[in-house]
């Protein structure tokens, strides 16, 4: 493979980057949201640290009608690449219609989280950024602290397994249509790169790096054209009418309006993040489409856990970004399931 042609898949599955369509997000409302706002759930807007030092910065959604018991809670992020306003917000707004107080954030380095380097991943720290979120859940006087469960969408999937690998606080961890960011970045997509073409990566990148410190900046990573020609793959199209499109557009979004930085998966192609996934001793339930071009990384992860308190949900006729937005095919029920017999 040329390593050209690998670097610029690589980026997309980094986060694809689109032009600004002609209809940005949000409401007249002052509603900045691509999902339709709940009259079920009030949602306010927190601030928490990691160990980094990091400031995250998040969107709370509780049940308005909650009572006074302490309450079951679940944080989510991703795609890897997306804001809090885009998928995780519409199933943190969904699960916390569903009974339980939900925490959606924007990741290290992106959204409206801090870090002054901007749109850079890194396995360890997002990693942790879902910790941080269970130890700012755990301070809420309405939150059982014993009852802290995770979603990880996309590439947060894969960071969310690690997480639960990690942190013995996450009772319970939904992975949705899942990437390993580690995998696909140092293998390419289905495994396809070679020792030779990781290697010319790798000297493409450090190359690059050398380049950023002497002109003091961060070279961004190329994207797709402003318009597809037809002849990308199909997963790239399917990203494109999720991020591009006001189906999904977000101004803060890295894959809708931004570029991540060139350099940024120089961690991620030596550190796999799913080495430890055999140790997870609590409940994972893993969700991906029966169409997903991501859908071998789903059952590649389920093959490392181990225990009787894992499952594989295969959704019918989904293709990965379905489970991106789509409340059809989002088996919202079977998750909620899973958190009621997990969380308690």
């Amino acid at each position: 493979m040329n390593i050209k042609t690998f670097c610029a898949l690589g980026m997309t599955a980094l986060g694809l980057v689109f032009a600004v369509p002609d209809k940005a997000f949000g409401a007249t409302d002052g509603w900045d949201k691509v999902f339709p706002k709940s009259d079920k759930v009030e949602v306010k807007k927190v601030r928490f640290h990691n160990r980094f030092g990091i400031e995250l910065t998040g969107d709370l959604y509780e049940p308005k009608e909650k009572g006074a018991d302490k309450l079951a809670a679940i944080a989510v992020s991703g795609p890897f690449g997306a804001v809090k306003e885009q998928a995780s917000g519409l199933y943190a707004q969904t699960m916390a219609e569903r009974g339980f107080i939900t925490l959606a954030f924007d990741p290290s380095f992106t959204g409206e989280s801090g870090g002054n380097v901007r749109n850079v991943a890194s396995p360890d720290i997002n990693t942790d950024d879902f910790s941080a979120a269970v130890d700012y859940l755990s301070t809420l006087p309405e939150v059982d602290a014993d009852k802290i469960g995770i979603i990880g969408i996309c590439g947060f999937g894969g960071f969310g397994l690690n997480a639960a690998a990690q942190d013995t606080r996450i009772k319970a961890t939904v992975a949705s249509t899942m990437y390993d960011m580690t995998r696909v970045s140092a293998k390419g997509y289905n495994d396809s790169m070679s020792e030779q073409d990781l290697y010319e990566l790798r000297q493409n990148l450090n190359n690059q790096r050398t380049s950023d410190y002497k002109n003091a900046t961060f070279a961004e990573a190329s994207g797709l054209p402003e318009k597809l020609t037809g002849n990308e793959p199909l997963f790239v199209k399917e990203y494109y009418e999720y991020y591009k499109t006001p189906r999904g557009f977000h101004e803060r979004s890295i894959n809708s309006n931004g570029h991540w930085n060139y350099t940024s998966s120089l961690s991620l192609i030596t550190q796999p993040i799913l080495a430890y996934a055999h140790t997870i001793k609590n409940a994972v339930l893993i969700v991906h489409g029966e169409k997903a071009h991501s859908r071998y990384f789903g059952e590649d992860a389920f093959k490392k856990l181990k225990g009787d308190n894992k499952e594989l949900y295969i959704v019918p006729n989904a293709n990965h970004v379905d489970l991106y937005d789509n409340v059809e095919k989002i088996p919202f029920d079977k998750i909620e399931k899973f958190f009621r017999d997990n969380l308690k």
